[in-house]
């Protein structure tokens, strides 16, 4: 039998139900919502086999949510059970995110949510943000790339952004420990998905736009539309926003967002805030100094200027910083609370520094797994003053393939050696992953192709000499490597440390 939607949102308010997506986990009385794939949403909706609906019947589902489409199927092949109740809507997806926000009663939710998006600076930005809070006296829930923590709770993050009832339940769990805000990385895939359907963003951020996930958008206009829908589609009507504005992209989003508040970096030489209109709602930072020490920014915004030094290194770091602060000005923060960002010593696997006292060799672990995070890494190490630049990284497998040789471009062009591994080859074949990157690695000045990470890392810490700094990009924070579809412990950050250790001694 059918049931009207408004019925089960009622129910739900009333009943101990679960709501469930995987007809594995379905038990008595629950309701199982039948789930359509995870594919890019400029391809055609595509659902699980009709017989999932069906296990989730014989595991006690009663009530199943489903599209007029899926419904149809199960009359045509005479598998409607009249003591079950279907429930019968457009959107699966959305659906879902306002049934989950009534189930976890986020409906109306007291504390900000704030998300962080763009393809770069997405982790950096929302530890600055989580910073501030915290300096300012206030309890903060992260949810990210690196874990998902807040007071007295901390886990390791699986996805950048959970899945929609995940998501929901940690928003209930965050409100019921008292937090006074919400920091949230939320991935393009996310969005394309509806992973964060029925929640109400107060603010957001977007960083960058360049190429990656195309294996999953194909193009570059599939991956902005969809960055561009958290700003221009879903609520809050009234959030806040904060825009990079000398992104390509993020002029394309401040036209589509006329309340956004952009944010601009001019380098030392290429402006002067003096000269520029410090009466409007515009962030305009100019980079005074940027050496190994960190930076200094020069900032207008409102008729106001004022002065930072961060120990943060890199003119994207510059970027990040004045984002976050663009938005936290709109969020009730002052131009005071601004200078508590000059502590803020960085976030593990964003050039997070080993270093080699004894042979005054700089190691940089970082995230940057994108043409453009790999430039931006080389040249804030370059700018810093360092004697070589020393380059370990390779490509994910199973991944964008088209911007293999393009990460390798961007490596032989600022970087003195190149030293091609693996990265997690998961189930392709690692000598075929250096293969496509070797095609933009033409111009490099010097370059060795070790496979394996861990001998590629050895021959690095012998290759350094004093000056030097070596970036090691792709894993970041990670402590695993995908080989296969097995992870293996591995940290870059450890095994540095080792091989250290044992060239010193």
């Amino acid at each position: 039998m059918k049931m009207t939607y408004q019925n089960l949102c009622e129910y739900i308010k009333s009943q101990n139900t679960n709501l469930v997506t995987d007809s594995r986990k379905v038990q008595e009385n629950d309701v199982f919502i039948f789930m359509p794939l995870a594919l890019s949403s400029h391809k055609k909706v595509q659902y699980p086999p009709i017989t999932y609906i069906s296990d989730a019947i014989k595991n006690g589902a009663k009530y199943i949510v489903l599209t007029k489409e899926n419904y149809q199927i199960l009359e045509q092949e005479n598998i409607v059970i009249n003591t079950i109740n279907y429930i019968l809507v457009d959107n699966v997806r959305s659906s879902l995110g306002e049934l989950a926000s009534i189930y976890y009663e986020t409906q109306n939710y007291p504390i900000p949510v704030i998300a962080i998006v763009g393809t770069n600076g997405k982790t950096t930005s929302s530890y600055l943000l989580e910073h501030l809070y915290k300096e300012s006296g206030k309890e903060v829930a992260v949810l990210g790339t690196v874990s998902y923590h807040w007071k007295n709770h901390f886990e390791d993050a699986p996805l950048t952004t959970p899945d929609c009832l995940t998501l929901h339940k940690a928003l209930a769990e965050i409100k019921k420990a008292q937090c006074d805000a919400v920091i949230m990385e939320v991935s393009s895939h996310a969005i394309d998905q509806n992973r964060v359907a029925g929640i109400a963003f107060d603010g957001a951020i977007f960083t960058n736009l360049t190429q990656d996930h195309l294996d999953y958008h194909e193009t570059m206009e599939n991956y902005f539309e969809a960055k561009a829908k958290l700003f221009t589609s879903m609520p809050k009507a009234t959030k806040v926003m904060s825009i990079f504005g000398n992104d390509e992209y993020g002029k394309r989003l401040t036209e589509l967002c006329k309340t956004a508040h952009p944010f601009y970096l001019h380098t030392k030489g290429k402006a002067d805030c003096s000269c520029l209109d410090c009466s409007s709602p515009i962030m305009h930072g100019q980079l005074l100094k940027n050496t190994p020490q960190g930076l200094v920014i020069q900032h207008c915004y409102n008729g106001k200027k004022w002065e930072l030094h961060s120990q943060l290194v890199g003119e994207h770091n510059a970027c990040n910083i004045l984002g976050v602060e663009c938005l936290a000005l709109q969020l009730g923060f002052s131009i005071d609370d601004m200078q508590k960002l000059t502590n803020f010593a960085g976030v593990p696997g964003r050039l997070e520094r080993i270093f080699d006292e004894k042979n005054n060799v700089n190691y940089f672990v970082d995230y940057a797994h994108t043409p453009d995070a790999l430039i931006h890494a080389q040249d804030a190490l370059r700018k810093a003053g360092f004697t070589r630049i020393i380059t370990v990284f390779g490509c994910g497998g199973d991944r964008d393939r088209t911007k293999r040789p393009l990460m390798g471009k961007a490596v032989a062009e600022a970087s003195d050696i190149v030293i091609l591994t693996s990265d997690n080859p998961r189930t392709e074949n690692p000598e075929q992953i250096l293969d496509d990157i070797m095609h933009g690695l033409k111009n490099a000045k010097e370059i060795h192709r070790i496979a394996n990470r861990k001998e590629a890392l050895h021959f690095a810490v012998k290759t350094a000499q004093s000056g030097d700094a070596v970036l090691i990009a792709g894993k970041g924070h990670e402590t695993y490597q995908i080989i296969g579809t097995t992870k293996h412990h591995f940290s870059d950050q450890e095994i540095i440390m080792e091989e250290i250790n044992a060239n010193n001694n």
